[in-house]
Parts: structure tokens; sequence; C-alpha cells
């Protein structure tokens, strides 16, 4: 969930300026990484938690925590709900797959620009950009991150078609997936259709940008 603020029950938002990151897993583990932006000083306090929902609140089993009482803490745990589901949007269809260097594995260019100009809402799935935050990057586990995106570009000149991404949270990939220390960050994403991935990505221990570029296999999707 990336573009969560925390809120308070009903009753208005939480009390301190963060993002929250939750995660949930099909085997029911979930987890929560939030970053800070309230500029208040670390919280030495060993219990405290990323979330406003104490560890002992009844159904809750804390797996483990990170980074606790600095600007970035993060926990895995399982809240026993009484139902789990997902609830999905099953119209979305994949419009054109192209590999790092842009070359077209599958649909067209042309299909993606005309559903684009037809004002359908457009999703990118890019394979491998988390790889950098695992141990081992050379073997991390294959993957993709898919993300809805916002805003196009298109130039008519040199066929490139770009879209700006929604608020993006890269966490190491692993299967299920979990919130580990230095593991994960967020940021904003440029994808365009030669493969080429604009970043520019957010370290949530010290809230410094930094931008960087890389070339992907992407697909992309239109609803």
């Amino acid at each position: 969930m990336t573009l969560r603020m925390p809120v308070a029950s009903l009753d208005g938002f939480g009390p301190r300026a963060s993002m929250s990151f939750f995660m949930y897993n099909q085997d029911g583990t979930q987890a929560i990484a939030r970053p800070f932006f309230d500029g208040q000083p670390p919280q030495p306090d060993n219990n405290a938690s990323p979330g406003e929902v104490s560890a002992n609140v009844l159904r809750m089993h804390m797996l483990d925590r990170q980074d606790v009482g600095t600007n970035a803490p993060s926990e895995n745990f399982i809240y026993q709900f009484d139902e789990y589901r997902y609830l999905v949007r099953d119209e979305w269809r994949q419009v054109l797959a192209h590999d790092a260097g842009g070359r077209v594995t599958g649909g067209s260019l042309e299909a993606l620009t005309d559903a684009f100009a037809e004002g359908r809402e457009i999703k990118v799935a890019i394979a491998g950009l988390c790889a950098e935050l695992s141990e081992d990057p050379e073997h991390a586990v294959r993957h993709e991150l898919m993300v809805h995106c916002g805003p196009g570009y298109y130039e008519t000149e040199s066929k490139r078609f770009a879209v700006g991404a929604q608020p993006t949270v890269r966490v190491a990939p692993a299967s299920p997936m979990r919130y580990a220390s230095r593991a994960w960050d967020f940021g904003w994403l440029l994808p365009r259709t030669d493969g080429t991935v604009f970043s520019w990505l957010c370290d949530p221990f010290t809230l410094q940008f930094h931008k960087s570029e890389g070339r992907y296999p992407i697909r992309w999707f239109v609803l």
C-alpha cells in the first residue's frame, strides 16, 4: 500500500507525519514500514512500534522488528483477521512487452499509445528492479515490480512513450516478502518504452533523494 498516510481509526490522521507502507502476503503474514517526515529526534523506546497499534494488542503476533527508534522502523507480523481476502480487478490487459533494450516481445507500441489517447489507465510490470536490495543481487529472486501509473508522455517523432508511476516501494525480493533493515526504499519511477527506467528514490533513514537510471524488461497493461 503505497498511498497511505496513517489514520487513527475514523477520527482523523495519526499522531506523526509519515507514510504507512503496509504489505500483505498470501500466506497471511503482513508487514509495515514507516518513514517519518516530522523531523522528530529518534525515539529510544525499544517498545516503540512503527504502527499506532501496540504489539500486545489481541490478535497481533509480532514476528520481528527492525530499526526501532530510527526514522524508518519496520516490522513483520500476523494479525488474525476474521476474514482475509483479495479483491482484484481482472480487466487489465497487456498491450506491450519489451526487453531491456526496448525490443518488442509482445503487443505493440501503437496499442499502448492508442489506449493512452483514449484516457485508459496504465500499469507497468518492471522485471528485476529490486534486485540491488538483495544481499546477493546477482542471484536475487526473479521478480517484477508492478505499479499503477499516472501522467503519460509521448514523443511522436522518436516514438518513445513514458509514464510517471505512483509512489513506489521497493523491497528486497523474497517469497514471502518481508521488510528487513536497509532492504527497502521508496520514491518515484519514470519507465519508458525503450527499456529505460528513471528512478528518483528516497533513503528512508535520511530522507535524502537520489536519481538513477537503468534498463529493464517491462510489460505494459491498460484498463
